[in-house]
């Protein structure tokens, strides 16, 4: 099965079909995505926990493997304000398979936008969970996850 239209949602049989789902979801935004990065933690996992906050423009993966979680970028600073927010599926799925992807500005290198997009595990649905402005620095940066 290729990526999918059901009513309002779209679902996909793997990371290939979110990675679409983002581009098309960031084409519609006006700051296309041209980068993309899948999670995967260090103990091989690739199944997560998501949370976000779009305001603060912060997100956290926690691996349900081993538990580990890990912060989308260089956004130590951030933690203290952020008020994550637990994402999950419309069928309730709360484990998932999550990608970033980022549009850059015209010289090519810097963020200036991030879309943190998920798979759901449970039924396949694909979607951008979250998408905020980057200050910039190196979009590379900006798609790896950190302890």
């Amino acid at each position: 099965m290729a990526l999918q239209s059901r009513g309002e949602h779209r679902y996909g049989d793997d990371l290939a079909d979110l990675h679409q789902e983002l581009a098309r979801y960031a084409r519609v935004n006006e700051a296309p995505a041209e980068h993309f990065a899948d999670a995967v933690c260090h103990c091989g996992g690739r199944a997560f926990r998501l949370r976000l906050d779009e305001a603060v423009g912060l997100a956290s993966r926690t691996c349900v493997a081993c538990g580990r979680e890990q912060f989308l970028g260089d956004a130590a600073e951030d933690r203290a304000e952020a008020e994550l927010v637990d994402c999950a599926c419309p069928c309730g799925g709360e484990r998932l398979e999550v990608a970033v992807a980022a549009a850059v500005h015209a010289d090519g290198e810097d963020a200036r936008w991030l879309y943190v997009g998920a798979r759901c595990s449970a039924c396949g649905l694909v979607a951008c969970f979250g998408d905020w402005k980057c200050d910039g620095g190196p979009y590379e940066s900006a798609l790896s996850w950190m302890d």
